[in-house]
């Protein structure tokens, strides 16, 4: 309630001492970047909370600095409906006077929030976080496939993983919907499979082998493959129907 639409990022940045953005991509970022750069300001803030790799993060950051401006990266974990109840967690680096500036924004869009030091190491986070993720929704895919082939009930699978070590808010959620083979987009595949793509181009540089996550990132082309990156990213589960 209150808000007015700005007519472009350089727009925003003349009329606000601190600028949220988040992006779908890093080429979008990366954009939208360049036109706050621009624009910038001494004194004048930018936080991008998109998923981007650290490498392009660093670049928005050196662009935002060279004009005077402070930077700050923060990437959040949570889709639409921990968005809609102010329940993100955001994965902050860069100028920490900037960090602690926007607290209260991020108390109001968030349930928690992190400082992690220097830009790229929020990006890389979030990589991390969305590798997981997607790996072990491949995998509960894969489960669900199983057992319908065994004979065994979906329902009763999910149940007896409610109920094991590994329990987790993620299964409790998407288990149902994926039996129905009904998938209502919370957290869009395509934006999925780019992060698992970001995720093994960032293990590459580091020189590290991540099978579980590289085959992982195949099913979830496939999936795209199959007309489902616009589906949520618990749509992967339709590679298994093959």
């Amino acid at each position: 309630a209150g808000a007015t639409q700005g007519a472009s990022p350089a727009a925003l940045v003349a009329a606000c001492d601190v600028v949220f953005a988040m992006l779908s991509d890093p080429p979008a970022a990366a954009a939208v970047g360049e036109q706050v750069a621009a624009a910038m300001l001494p004194g004048k803030r930018y936080v991008d909370c998109s998923t981007v790799d650290a490498a392009c993060s660093s670049a928005i950051a050196a662009s935002v600095r060279a004009k005077g401006g402070m930077f700050l990266e923060a990437p959040v974990t949570g889709s639409k409906k921990p968005a809609e109840d102010g329940a993100l967690v955001f994965l902050c680096a860069g100028d920490k006077a900037l960090y602690d500036a926007v607290v209260p924004c991020l108390e109001v869009m968030g349930k928690k929030h992190m400082f992690l030091g220097e830009v790229g190491a929020g990006a890389n986070m979030k990589l991390v976080n969305n590798m997981v993720m997607g790996s072990m929704m491949a995998s509960l895919s894969e489960g669900l496939a199983l057992a319908n082939a065994a004979g065994l009930s979906g329902e009763e699978v999910l149940e007896v993983l409610d109920a094991s070590a590994f329990s987790n808010p993620m299964f409790r959620m998407k288990g149902p919907n994926m039996l129905k083979e009904e998938y209502p987009p919370a957290f869009p595949l395509r934006h999925a499979q780019k992060d698992m793509r970001l995720a093994l181009l960032l293990a590459d540089h580091e020189g590290l082998a991540l099978p579980v996550a590289a085959a992982s990132n195949e099913q979830f082309k496939a999936a795209k493959g199959l007309g489902q990156a616009d589906q949520d990213f618990s749509a992967v589960h339709e590679v298994q129907k093959k």
